[in-house]
């Protein structure tokens, strides 16, 4: 069963930069689709990013296009997400999760990480 692990949230100032790793216990990962989402306090859970198997194709919500930047490196069982200029409505806990088809829907996802909590705030 494949299991995934977020790591690289923590505490940064608005116009700050974090790099959210989702790694995976094996390469079966590079058989998946991968999306990252989040949820902040209250809200429902919102696809922010998604990448497709071969890495060729990538998909955001709008509110992050231009500012956030999703990949995967076949060489090693991990996704990466570049979040840069970010913004307090950025807090969340942020999400990776694996299926067969990049999607921002919240269904279909064979495989779900624990989560990593990021906070934009002065």
């Amino acid at each position: 069963q494949l299991q995934l692990v977020e790591s690289g949230g923590g505490l940064v100032q608005p116009g700050g930069s974090l790099r959210l790793s989702c790694a995976a216990s094996d390469f079966t990962i590079n058989y998946y689709a991968i999306t990252w989402f989040r949820q902040a306090p209250g809200k429902e859970r919102e696809g922010v990013a998604c990448i497709s198997i071969s890495g060729g194709e990538q998909f955001y919500v709008d509110s992050v296009k231009g500012r956030f930047t999703i990949s995967r490196d076949g060489a090693k069982p991990t996704v990466y997400l570049q979040m840069n200029s970010l913004k307090p409505e950025d807090t969340a806990v942020y999400y990776c999760a694996a299926a067969l088809f990049p999607s921002l829907g919240v269904t279909g996802f064979d495989y779900w990480g624990q989560g990593t909590q990021v906070t934009v705030s002065s």
